[in-house]
């Protein structure tokens, strides 16, 4: 019963960390399906499709290595972190990386 209670303050804890770090983002996850120059289109792990405005000051992230918007492309997985504004979501930044080929063995 200790062990339960301890995991349950390690595990509040550890998640309130992470809402401070973030400083309130909302996390977009999925795989890229449109793009604009002024927005992406995302299909979420939960099959919803979200749109995300990009801004002048959204960064652009693959691994470590520092990209632009004219890196990211029509299929590949991202992670969004976005706040709500004006009724809608403003990326901050965006992480992606690549769609791998299907292996053909």
């Amino acid at each position: 019963m200790k062990l339960r209670t301890l995991m349950a303050a390690l595990l509040l804890a550890t998640i309130s960390l992470l809402a401070h770090a973030h400083e309130g983002m909302i996390h977009v996850l999925g795989t890229a399906m449109a793009l604009t120059d002024k927005s992406v289109t995302v299909k979420t792990t939960d099959e919803r499709i979200v749109q995300v405005t990009l801004l002048e000051s959204t960064t652009y992230e693959s691994g470590s290595t520092p990209l632009t918007r004219k890196d990211l492309r029509v299929g590949d997985r991202v992670v969004i972190h976005a706040v709500k504004k004006d009724g809608g979501l403003q990326a901050h930044e965006v992480r992606f990386s690549h769609e791998m080929p299907a292996s053909t063995h």
